[in-house]
């Protein structure tokens, strides 16, 4: 199996099962001189960990870092960083009948079909445990864009048919309320819906938002490396999501050139700036220096404890009843993994667009220009 590396200057990846000793990612390219701690690591990994409440998982997971590689004396040496966390609460036996057939909503027929074998134990590498290692991973990324002055805010948009009030937007609350909305009152509404679904033994989706402050213009490449298409792809690559757009996303179907393009302007003090931000932050691939604000559609939850109909292993049509602990709705714990995706992604293409100009080579060359 290839395709679990991600980056191509800070690059990433991850290793390890759902049901296996522990999970981690090695991550490459991370300049020496970060002061980086497990505590850095583990107020990331806290925002996904199962049993942080009643619309998550039962599976109690510490979900503790261990750096293992890539820091001395509090500081990132410039080699590879080797994260790890073990896994403590495996009921594997929870899985046993998933051998003997096909979940609905999952790729374990996919699965046989391309490796003749699989990991039945929660999914395996499909598993939704395989993103610790991406917010681990996203968790440094995150502290070398702060470094920089580029923040990221990154939130429950919508649970099934509930959706913010943006108007009640307020940022403070994301992390006061179980569904990681930025509007409280949408919340009490999300998580009404939500013990609806429970009650049905039935599941959902929703939408998460990001918005990117302080990205300078000029990352992103124009042709195969546009910063929009990476973003959709690192985002895309999260098991959950169906669906990426950025700014207007699918709205611009309905929208006109008039109504679409964003115009600019010269500010009193003289600086260059755009008067509407219908492309999101980014233009022909290339960040244009407003707000990058993208979206990503997550699927409702494919283990419900509801009768589906699917197929065994000898080829019968069977009803089964999903056992085991599972999320309820997976949005909440996906919001810090699409923040760590969208972290890596521009670190990846910050370092790579550093050699974009002679004038930044020419002045590193001359900053650096001195003995030991």
């Amino acid at each position: 199996m290839f395709g679990s590396s991600f980056g191509t200057i800070f690059k990433i990846t991850t290793w390890g099962e759902s049901h296996g000793k522990g999970i981690g990612v090695v991550i490459d390219g991370c300049p020496s001189g970060l002061p980086l701690t497990e505590d850095d690591i583990q107020i990331f990994l806290n925002r996904r960990k199962p049993g942080q409440s009643r619309y998550t998982t039962a599976r109690k997971e510490s979900d503790s870092v261990e750096i293992l590689s890539g820091v001395f004396e509090g500081h990132t040496t410039g080699t590879p960083i080797a994260l790890m966390v073990k896994n403590e609460d495996q009921h594997s036996a929870d899985y046993n009948d998933i051998a003997s057939y096909y979940r609905p909503g999952h790729s374990d027929f996919n699965y046989d079909a391309k490796y003749g074998f699989r990991d039945y134990r929660g999914g395996g590498r499909s598993s939704g445990r395989e993103t610790i290692g991406r917010v681990a991973a996203g968790a440094i990324a995150s502290k070398i864009l702060s470094s920089l002055g580029i923040s990221l805010c990154t939130y429950t948009l919508s649970i099934g048919p509930v959706s913010i009030n943006r108007n009640n937007f307020d940022a403070n609350v994301i992390s006061k309320n179980p569904v990681y909305m930025p509007d409280l009152k949408a919340s009490e509404l999300a998580c009404d819906y939500l013990e609806r679904c429970m009650q049905k033994m039935d599941s959902s989706g929703g939408i998460i938002e990001c918005v990117i402050h302080g990205m300078p213009v000029g990352i992103g490449e124009p042709a195969f490396e546009k910063l929009d298409a990476n973003l959709a792809k690192a985002v895309l690559s999260i098991g959950a999501v169906k669906g990426f757009e950025i700014g207007d996303g699918f709205a611009v179907a309905k929208a006109t050139g008039l109504t679409n393009n964003d115009g600019y302007e010269i500010t009193s003090d003289g600086q260059s700036q755009k008067t509407s931000n219908h492309s999101g932050g980014i233009t022909g691939g290339i960040s244009d220096g407003s707000d990058i604000v993208f979206r990503a559609a997550i699927k409702p939850t494919p283990s419900i404890s509801s009768e589906q109909n699917t197929i065994n292993k000898s080829s019968e049509n069977i009803t089964i009843q999903i056992k085991g602990r599972h999320d309820p709705v997976i949005v909440p714990r996906a919001v810090v993994v699409v923040e760590s995706m969208a972290a890596i992604t521009l670190v990846d293409m910050l370092f790579a667009g550093m050699t974009s100009k002679m004038s930044n080579i020419e002045h590193f060359f001359q900053k650096n220009n001195h003995k030991i």
